[in-house]
């Protein structure tokens, strides 16, 4: 994928998405001892960067396919960014969930507009669900991170903060399902001055840690973390893309996940949900070795069920 590429998939969907802003805290600063500048993704539409991706694959489709619909299966933010998107631009779009997914989440899907497919909540029959639905209605399938007219939508967060702050060192991501932090480094490669992309991780969920290290798409034997949307592992067309523009992947432990979420909160004045967090919790792990360093930060979406929340 290269730079005009995405150049082009920004324009295409900018009557579609927000630019959203791009915050500063002088006490967090102080905290990490470096200059950081928050890509605030949780302001965009139905409060996620996926709105991005969702948006771009929808309209690169053709007229046929576009007839037909789209269906995705997805527990989260890209449930609701596909219905979005989708109803923004005309299409159907079917979203299988499982049933376990919580009622919140449901209703924003239909309230978008999304024709919702309950499933039993594992990979399998999400992936079966999709399939008939596929070949019942011919519906396009748009997987939520391993597409890549998804990665390049995700790409233009990184590229719009580059444009507010040209002169970064380096972009944190939370690293799931590997969508975003795929397109933000292909962003600053093609549009950094020498930009470095950094992906977060719960220990928790550490697939794409271990992926690099072994040079191979590892999964998760557990996902016992807060980081709910980071449960999903990295697929064939974003992976290739991570070991080549992506330095490092940092851990953090839960507790950290939180007090990087509580502290967004306190100085931000922001609702972040936990996996945006997980970024900050990063950057305050190795604080050492990025002292007084100019640092972008995506804060991927602040879709929180507010009757959990861990502080």
């Amino acid at each position: 994928m290269d730079k005009q590429q995405l150049i082009d998939c920004h324009e295409r969907i900018k009557p579609f998405i927000h630019n959203t802003p791009v915050l500063t805290s002088r006490l967090i600063n102080e905290i990490a001892g470096a200059n950081l500048y928050f890509k605030c993704e949780n302001f965009q539409r139905m409060g996620a960067f996926k709105m991005r991706g969702a948006a771009n694959a929808i309209m690169q489709l053709t007229d046929e396919q576009k007839q037909n619909g789209v269906v995705t299966h997805s527990s989260g933010n890209f449930a609701q960014a596909l219905s979005l998107s989708a109803q923004s631009l005309g299409v159907k779009a079917y979203i299988v969930m499982p049933s376990s997914a919580p009622q919140v989440k449901k209703e924003a899907v239909k309230g978008y507009g999304g024709i919702l497919i309950e499933c039993e909540p594992n990979l399998e029959a999400r992936e079966l669900a999709s399939k008939q639905i596929a070949e019942k209605y011919g519906a396009t399938f748009i997987h939520p991170s391993n597409d890549d007219q998804v990665i390049l939508g995700q790409g233009t967060a990184c590229k719009e903060l580059l444009e507010n702050q040209p002169d970064l060192d380096f972009v944190f991501t939370p690293v799931g399902g590997g969508g975003l932090i795929a397109g933000c480094a292909l962003a600053a490669h093609y549009f950094g001055n020498n930009c470095k992309t950094i992906g977060g991780e719960p220990f928790e969920v550490d697939d794409a840690y271990r992926s690099l290290k072994s040079g191979k798409i590892e999964t998760n034997n557990t996902t016992n973390t807060i980081a709910d949307g980071l449960k999903t592992q990295l697929g064939d067309r974003n992976f290739p893309i991570i070991q080549k523009h992506v330095e490092e992947i940092i851990r953090v432990t839960e507790e950290e996940i939180i007090s990087a979420m509580r502290l967004i909160w306190e100085r931000l004045k922001i609702v972040c949900e936990p996996s945006s967090a997980v970024a900050l919790a990063a950057v305050l792990k190795k604080k050492n070795k990025f002292k007084d360093k100019e640092i972008g930060i995506v804060i991927s979406g602040g879709n929180v069920d507010l009757s959990y929340l861990p502080f």
